[in-house]
């Protein structure tokens, strides 16, 4: 506007405006940032239920142009992703304890990559009734009733020496509350491009106490 003219009112310069706001919010919702409220408590003590997480999509893409395939993820990292097998529209939160062509066994519970024991001080083992298929992935003598089916006839064909390997473009996912997840053990790998992103933070999270702003866990690698 040039010095002496009147400001420019009017009904095309507000919608210009709205338009202007609605690309950039949806550019941010798709390709940053996006909440995401914690339905259970697969992950406690790392996640509550009822806490909202602040997703960072950019930490799980490269960008190629217009393109953005799913790029890196680390073991140890939290992350979001698509129901693979019920309901995609459904997003579910777990850890990464496998990438591709890691090899994953567990016994007693404790988890073994490339046959070493994890460390996993984020991990939590509420008391339960001993679960073989749980317990001592994989099992093959026993079967779960939550153990999706299709992934039980492929279990048959993946053990080797008591251990599955990641195939490439998967991972391998559990739960921090390790007695009380359905995760991998019991529906298999998610593909690469279900991941939807990182949390990066709790940013609101209600217990009927508090809200609180918190960052979510280092990653252990």
């Amino acid at each position: 506007m040039r010095k002496g003219e009147a400001p420019v009112h009017g009904f095309l310069p507000a919608m210009q405006s709205l338009v202007l706001m609605l690309v950039v919010a949806v550019f941010v919702m798709t390709f940053t940032v996006q909440p995401i409220r914690i339905p259970s408590g697969s992950m406690e003590k790392t996640l509550e239920i009822g806490d909202f997480l602040l997703l960072d999509k950019e930490a799980t893409v490269r960008r190629a142009g217009w393109a953005l395939p799913a790029g890196n993820v680390a073991r140890g990292d939290v992350v979001v992703f698509h129901d693979p097998v019920e309901d995609p529209a459904v997003h579910l939160v777990k850890r990464v304890i496998g990438v591709p062509g890691d090899r994953i066994r567990l016994r007693g519970g404790m988890v073994y990559r490339n046959g070493v024991l994890l460390k996993e001080p984020y991990a939590m083992y509420r008391t339960s009734q001993r679960n073989v298929f749980r317990d001592e992935f994989p099992n093959l003598s026993m079967m779960d009733p939550g153990v999706n089916a299709a992934w039980w006839v492929k279990l048959r064909g993946l053990v080797r020496d008591g251990e599955i390997t990641v195939p490439a473009g998967d991972y391998f996912v559990m739960g921090d509350n390790r007695n009380d997840s359905e995760d991998s053990r019991f529906w298999g790998f998610v593909p690469r491009d279900m991941v939807v992103g990182v949390p990066v933070g709790i940013y609101f999270s209600w217990d009927g106490r508090k809200v609180r702003w918190e960052r979510v866990g280092t990653v252990v690698r």
